[in-house]
């Protein structure tokens, strides 16, 4: 008898759920509709989250002083006074100075003369430096520590040893027969000698930029070159130039921007006349020219104009750049033209 009262039970139907209000319903759907749109906005803004201090410290730091530069430029700007609209009057009076294309010509043909040596260096000593040499972990150290130099250190030792009266360099001229050289008056001897600073101190940089480079390069390619009967100085001129023509011509922008912007050397090497370029402006830089106009004349809106030059000049660059990395890419594959 307990048996089939025990089964009964068993076989009863379980309670039926309780009704849901339909305002239950809604309540839900609107919490996971919420959840889903949070959940949404959290995949599409977290990215620009993290890249958000980036962006406001660019536009506090670079993209306000930049435009408030250009617009300086258009302006009459003395220390301490209010400006005047001036438009481009500033430009056209650096198109006539003869001050402006002087510091021009210097940049160019100081930027020439210590990239061209710099680069050519830098491909040798990476070229070295690619081949298993003893101590070749101390020697990429070693070729670094120019670029680690403080820039005014490196000027002041260099500027002592360029000296016109008890400079080594001259004390080594003359034991060759070669009377002592004007290191400091001269156009020629003074620009050499700040080329040389430059040369120094980025020759170890672009080393070991372009040795990352070469080993980075198969070494398929070497063997195939060496079973053809090819010499190193053939493998380097065929295999290894090729290979990092992009890392090349990177190198080749980043040394003419920063000849563009070339400053410390030239001021620290000039002394008391740094900031002028010398005493008849023999190498002055665009640089130096902006600051001399900016903040020893007090013509801020002349040298906003300089700033202003300076950057198209590197966007010329960057344009020239551009130009010749499209070229490589569309460039049929074998071509040598």
């Amino acid at each position: 008898m307990a048996t089939s009262v025990r089964a009964k039970r068993d076989d009863s139907p379980p309670p039926a759920a309780p009704p849901v209000s339909p305002g239950s319903r809604r309540r839900r759907s609107s919490r996971g509709g919420l959840r889903s749109t949070l959940h949404r906005w959290d995949i599409k803004a977290t990215p620009y989250a993290f890249i958000a201090p980036f962006f406001l410290t660019f536009a506090a730091f670079g993209l306000f002083p930049l435009i408030y530069t250009g617009w300086l430029s258009l302006n009459r700007v003395e220390l301490g006074g209010d400006p005047s609209w001036k438009g481009l009057e500033n430009y056209t009076d650096l198109a006539t100075s003869e001050f402006f294309w002087n510091a021009l010509l210097n940049t160019f043909t100081i930027g020439v003369i210590s990239t061209v040596p710099q680069l050519l260096m830098a491909l040798g000593l990476a070229h070295l430096l690619n081949y298993k040499l003893r101590g070749r972990g101390f020697l990429r150290v070693a070729i670094l520590a120019p670029y680690a130099t403080s820039i005014a250190a490196a000027t002041l030792v260099f500027a002592q040893l360029f000296n016109t009266d008890y400079g080594m360099i001259n004390g080594l001229l003359g034991w060759v027969g070669i009377d002592p050289v004007d290191w400091e008056t001269s156009k020629w001897p003074a620009q050499i000698a700040i080329s040389v600073i430059v040369t120094w101190r980025w020759t170890g940089y672009n080393a070991l930029i372009y040795l990352a480079a070469m080993q980075a390069v198969p070494q398929d390619l070497y063997e195939a070159a060496s079973l053809d009967g090819a010499s190193r100085l053939r493998q380097f001129i065929s295999v290894t130039i090729p290979s990092i023509r992009p890392t090349i011509l990177f190198t080749i922008i980043v040394s003419t921007i920063g000849a563009t912007q070339l400053f410390g050397e030239p001021m620290l090497y000039g002394g008391s006349v740094g900031i002028s370029g010398g005493s008849g402006n023999q190498f002055q830089t665009l640089s130096l020219l902006m600051y001399e106009k900016g903040w020893v004349t007090g013509a801020l809106g002349q040298a906003s104009a300089i700033a202003w030059v300076m950057l198209l000049l590197l966007l010329l660059i960057g344009g020239v750049q551009a130009l010749v990395s499209r070229r490589d890419r569309t460039k049929p594959r074998g071509s040598t033209s």
